[in-house]
């Protein structure tokens, strides 16, 4: 076979050459960089010991899913107390403004109508001693003896309506605004105690994927203590490097596209972060080549339906299009 002649080989050359420099126009070069992930620890407020562990690593959660549950006996008992003193205090409140019970008010009634009956009996008495005393028929000192029976009886008669009165009255209005403080601090501490006990069961208040229990059913947790380390996808963040004649034209909010080997394809995002300061090529990506160089640490959010696809401390590069 005869070998092609030499124009047509320099042809061919040119014509690879324009292939490789049309690829390279067409892609952009990628930069170097590593997914980080802003992990979530969930804890409790309040220590207890671990009585139910509802999720694993790996496990995909959704918002208001339930993580754990911390022994809750003392704080449910608790939580019975508050719940009695309030209504405890209610029931002093209501009866405040009652005033006295009908049965109290019917023994004053009773009691003023036998007053006035008294006194009508001593008007009558004193009518008599007067008409005799007109006569003659009795002495100064028994006609005013009759006199004050009957005012001392009107008096009575004045003292029963006046406190029948008074017991269909509330209380004074001092003790009643007392007495509603006393209630308002009640329904406090019975707030006060729930929140205790719904803190004992914790859920999730970010949809994510859990990355590790450090605990064990049984295992007794101190107060703040992480029980699941989560990480939810708008947490994801994927972090690389640039050399300075790229950074000046950089922005927050430019679009970027991620390549990872093994992904379906490249992954959108958005640049979130561009350092000003500049720093030798970190560890993590360095190599003979860019040891030397200075470079400006860049940060971008992948897409939130597009970020299940990076895991923490996986390469990447990414693409400035």
């Amino acid at each position: 076979m005869n070998a092609p002649p030499k124009g047509a080989r320099f042809v061919a050359g040119l014509l690879v050459c324009a292939a490789l420099a049309a690829c390279s126009k067409s892609q952009p070069p990628g930069y170097q960089g590593y997914v980080e992930g802003e992990f979530v620890h969930v804890s409790s407020p309040i220590a207890g010991r671990l009585d139910q562990l509802l999720v694993k690593r790996g496990d995909e959660i959704a918002v208001g899913s339930p993580l754990f549950a911390l022994e809750s006996v003392n704080e449910a008992a608790a939580l019975r107390q508050a719940q009695e003193q309030l209504k405890a205090a209610q029931a002093q409140l209501a009866d405040l403004t009652l005033g006295k019970r009908p049965p109290e008010q019917d023994v004053t009634r009773a009691q003023l109508q036998q007053a006035q009956v008294d006194e009508q009996k001593l008007a009558t008495q004193l009518a008599r001693d007067e008409a005799q005393f007109a006569i003659g028929g009795i002495p100064r000192q028994q006609l005013d003896d009759s006199r004050a029976a009957r005012a001392a009886a009107a008096a009575r008669v004045r003292q029963l309506q006046s406190e029948l009165t008074v017991a269909t009255l509330p209380s004074r209005g001092d003790q009643i605004k007392a007495q509603a403080a006393q209630v308002a601090a009640a329904q406090a501490a019975v707030d006060q105690a729930r929140w205790k006990l719904d803190q004992k069961t914790v859920v999730a208040t970010h949809a994510g994927r859990i990355f590790d229990t450090p605990y064990r059913l049984g295992e007794w947790i101190a107060a703040g203590n992480p029980v699941v380390r989560m990480l939810p996808p708008q947490y994801v963040k994927v972090r690389f490097f640039v050399p300075e004649t790229i950074v000046g034209g950089l922005s927050v909010g430019r679009n970027v596209s991620i390549h990872c080997d093994g992904c379906s394809g490249d992954v959108p995002g958005t640049l979130s972060y561009v350092s000003t300061e500049a720093e030798f090529t970190p560890p993590v990506i360095y190599s003979n080549e860019t040891r030397g160089k200075l470079v400006f640490m860049i940060e971008a959010r992948p897409s939130a339906d597009s970020a299940t696809k990076l895991n923490p401390g996986q390469p990447v590069s990414v693409r400035l299009p």
